[in-house]
């Protein structure tokens, strides 16, 4: 079962306090540990503001992924939105192992390093897919002074094993990548299908 959560297109938009009264809690979420009720109103805004501010770099606005990096990896803490219906899924997603020396499970910081293996903060467009080692991916651009080096870095979306939700129940935590979004393996084909080519994503810790 997917999770949503209900929001009014101009709430939606606006990212206005009352984002936080949810008409639905979700109920579960594919690939993830725990239910979900939507990302947070404030985070809601933040990626909107983004969104606004690199409008003229996406040539579609209909869904946005917005990773909340302030959750432990254990949890789902990446949203894909639909900008139209206000509907919600959240994912797992693992981040940099270099944002995250001791493996503790939280992301500890950024970085926009070439070598860092580190996620980065900021907004993200989706370029082409591809096949690569990990399997089908998505290759990405770094639109902020935070994450401009990410094409240079080969950071993408992929799925990978230490982002399946067995991982999370074991060990509490997933493992870490070199900076890309890992996701779930039986994720990967939903995140690539609903943030094409185009897109936004946005990665914070607010």
């Amino acid at each position: 079962m997917t999770g949503t959560i209900g929001y009014t297109r101009r709430q939606f938009i606006v990212g206005g306090t009352a984002l936080a009264a949810c008409a639905n809690p979700a109920l579960s979420v594919a690939g993830a540990t725990r239910a979900s009720a939507g990302p947070r109103a404030s985070l809601v805004a933040e990626a909107m503001a983004a969104l606004g501010r690199h409008r003229g770099s996406f040539a579609v606005t209909d869904r946005i992924g917005i990773a909340d990096f302030s959750a432990p990896s254990g949890l789902p803490r990446f949203y894909v939105l639909d900008v139209a219906s206000g509907e919600s899924r959240a994912l797992l997603v693992a981040h940099g192992r270099g944002s995250d020396p001791a493996h503790t499970g939280w992301l500890q910081s950024f970085s926009n390093a070439p070598g860092s293996a580190a996620t980065s903060a900021g907004a993200y467009l989706t370029g082409a897919a591809y096949t690569g080692s990990h399997g089908p991916s998505r290759r990405l651009t770094g639109l902020d002074p935070a994450n401009s080096n990410a094409e240079a870095r080969a950071i993408v979306i992929h799925s990978a094993w230490y982002a399946n939700p067995s991982v999370a129940r074991e060990q509490g935590k997933l493992g870490r990548s070199e900076g890309c979004f890992a996701f779930p393996q039986a994720d990967i084909d939903f995140v690539l299908d609903r943030l094409g080519e185009g897109r936004m994503i946005y990665a914070t810790r607010s």
